[in-house]
């Protein structure tokens, strides 16, 4: 697998998420609260950089909504946003996309994933909460073959080009929206939004947990912060925890502004493919190591879902052992105190 290219697979897929990241600002300016037009987006600039491959999309969205009696006026509203995001690109000499093209487009991701052949694995708007704060989100784009994450891609409008905690205002990277790339055997890139040069980017090579920051989920829902900062304190770990949403966490850990990530759902939740893909390859090629709360390997080839042990971990490989201990040593504890029914 690692002598394919994907070249054109990755160049197909940057494009789609920078031009949805672009539709994605509108939606900001407009108040369009419909994440579904990003998807018809991606959709339909993957079928038409790549239209000799077999199209297979595994995606958080569907047109249920926008079908609805009374949502005519929200479909027409999208359907112009696409129409006009393809406009403003001008690599495309097609006819506008009609109200029923998009609705098409959006329902191609409909694809369940699986073990055998490629599947796309897109979230249109990753971290909803942060991108109606008007804080973080990002468009999260990822390849599997045979199973496999072998590129992603997440384009992050809200992310500096400098490191976050960065206090130089005047820096003349002092610039918003980041575009991140990995392929499997090729490192991870960063680029800004805009089309600036790509960088290499690498994680945090800090073997001392005490200089280590973790991330986390901004919101309490999605994570138990209370066992991450009970993990951070038999770390050592000094620095409080810097909560931002979405997978912008992933790219902010692959250029090093970060240690750790901890994600902990509660009990019930069942975490969906799309929503680490393409964070997971673009943080391993980068040089980190992403697990289940066991130590296992994220496998992504089971459908929609990830069946996994309690939680994702993220760090570098030097902090993994250490790491992996406190987060079952704090596991352990937490079981134990648990009441008994």
């Amino acid at each position: 697998m690692a002598s394919l290219s994907y070249e054109k697979e990755l160049s197909a897929a940057k494009k789609a998420a920078s031009l949805a990241a672009r539709l994605c600002h509108i939606f900001v300016s407009i108040f369009c609260l419909d994440f579904s037009g990003s998807q018809a987006l991606v959709s339909f600039v993957l079928e038409r950089e790549l239209p000799f491959e077999s199209f297979s999309l595994v995606a958080e969205e569907d047109s249920g909504d926008l079908r609805k009696d009374g949502a005519q006026e929200m479909l027409e509203r999208i359907t112009k946003l696409v129409n006009d995001t393809i406009t403003s690109d001008g690599t495309y000499n097609v006819s506008p996309l009609s109200p029923e093209d998009v609705l098409i487009a959006i329902d191609s991701g409909k694809s369940e994933g699986g073990s055998l052949g490629r599947h796309w694995v897109l979230d249109p708007i990753d971290g909803t909460k942060g991108f109606l704060r008007g804080d973080q989100y990002a468009i999260a784009l990822a390849l599997l073959d045979e199973g496999k994450v072998v590129l992603g891609v997440l384009a992050c409008p809200n992310l500096s080009l400098a490191p976050i905690g960065n206090d130089d205002q005047h820096s003349s990277q002092n610039q918003v929206g980041c575009l991140f790339s990995a392929k499997v055997g090729d490192g991870t890139d960063m680029q800004s939004l805009d089309g600036s040069s790509p960088i290499k980017v690498h994680v945090s090579g800090t073997e001392n947990p005490a200089e280590a920051s973790f991330f986390e989920s901004f919101e309490a829902a999605h994570s138990m912060h209370d066992l991450s900062s009970s993990i951070a304190k038999k770390l050592g770990v000094k620095a409080p925890p810097v909560r931002i949403d979405s997978q912008a966490k992933y790219g902010a850990l692959s250029r090093g502004d970060g240690a750790i990530y901890l994600r902990f759902p509660h009990k019930g939740y069942r975490e969906k493919i799309w929503d680490h893909a393409a964070g997971s390859i673009v943080v391993t090629e980068a040089g980190g190591v992403v697990t289940d709360a066991a130590g296992n390997p994220l496998d992504f080839s089971k459908g929609k879902f990830l069946d996994l042990d309690t939680g994702i971990i993220v760090t570098n490989q030097k902090l993994m052992p250490l790491l992996l201990k406190a987060v079952q040593d704090s596991l352990s504890e937490e079981a134990q105190s648990a009441p008994s029914l």
